[in-house]
């Protein structure tokens, strides 16, 4: 095979993504480290030296990181009399520090212990087209979700990291469609109650059942929903082996995706039989396009669900093919233009 006599194009793209782990490091360390809180808490600008007593940290290597961490424009840097020093960029300020009500610190978090560990089993993953969960971490995701059942600790960890999404996409995805004709919500495995809190304020009229595990529901109550939250309600159940209540509406968010087709449509159609006429089921989920050629955030998540679940990402139309199978009608599919899409069926 001849090669072209031109000048080959230089391989920015390709090396950009050679690098992107170092990157996501960075941040993910910057992150697990302290830096955005620290300089978020502090009302003055700080040099490394400073940041690096105060974390605990060696000279060189703070040194290093926040330059890193300057060049990827997540902190600023100034010159004082010959020292510089660092303060957090807008960006960082609103979306890394663990106070900001955006906060994406736990989904950084578990990007860099979980996901990053993952991700060094694709190629088996793919190779053997099941979840890597257990060669990574020497237990299943199942036995995972019962260990957080032993640590209270653990297990805010992993709300905070399911509440953090929503915090910069709840209200796109329960404004796609106008819900106000439905008044009586079930959010099925609502965990922190994000989504019922973006549903309570777009809807005044309607109440939202948040229906999940009891001990979910006690970390909820304890550590997510305050008590003048009135028109959010618990109900505790399984939703794959318990009764699902009567209700105007059920949310499933990122539920789907975790599951196979069969117990897709399991659930679906269980949803379905806990409708009366004229009721409805709200999926969320991130679609991929429908000749799979993006998003290119979708079609990474889909890679994820393969190395960490039994699910997949899927398109707008098998979503409408299990809504039409499991018995909805009239399914439409709306796209926010964020990471998390919605489609609504009828009964």
């Amino acid at each position: 095979m001849e090669y072209s006599k031109q000048e080959p194009e230089y391989p920015q793209k390709l090396l950009d993504y050679m690098n992107g782990f170092l990157i996501s490091k960075t941040m993910f360390a910057a992150c697990e480290l302290g830096v955005f809180d620290l300089l978020h808490e502090d009302t003055v600008l700080l040099s490394s030296n400073a940041i690096a007593e105060r974390l605990n940290t060696s000279a060189d290597g703070m040194e290093r990181l926040l330059s890193a961490c300057v060049g990827l424009q997540l902190l600023d840097v100034k010159d004082h009399q010959g020292e510089a020093l660092y303060s957090n960029t807008n960006l960082s300020r609103i979306y890394l520090t663990k106070t900001s009500p955006k906060t994406l610190h736990y989904s950084m978090a578990y990007y860099s212990q979980t996901i990053y560990h993952c991700f060094s089993y694709i190629t088996d993953a793919i190779r053997e087209g099941k979840s890597q969960y257990k060669r990574a971490f020497g237990i299943s995701s199942t036995e995972l979700f019962e260990a957080l059942y032993r640590s209270e600790e653990e297990m805010l960890k992993f709300m905070q990291l399911m509440n953090s999404t929503w915090n910069i996409c709840g209200k796109d995805v329960v404004t796609a469609f106008d819900l106000s004709a439905f008044t009586s919500i079930f959010d099925l495995g609502g965990c922190t109650g994000a989504l019922a809190k973006e549903c309570v304020s777009a809807y005044p009229k309607s109440t939202i059942t948040i229906y999940d595990l009891p001990k979910v529901l006690e970390m909820a109550g304890k550590h997510f929903v305050s008590q003048e939250e009135k028109r959010i309600l618990f109900h505790e159940g399984d939703f794959f082996k318990d009764p699902i209540p009567e209700a105007d509406l059920y949310i499933l968010a990122r539920i789907l995706h975790d599951w196979t087709q069969d117990k897709c449509l399991e659930l679906l159609t269980k949803v379905n039989k806990a409708c009366k006429a004229g009721s409805g089921v709200l999926v969320i989920e991130a679609l991929l396009n429908e000749d799979r050629s993006g998003p290119i955030t979708t079609q990474l998540y889909s890679l994820n669900m393969l190395v960490q679940t039994e699910g997949k990402e899927r398109t707008a139309s098998e979503y409408v093919s299990l809504l039409e199978s499991a018995g909805f009608k009239d399914v439409q599919v709306q796209r926010t233009g964020r990471i998390y899409d919605a489609i609504l069926g009828r009964k």
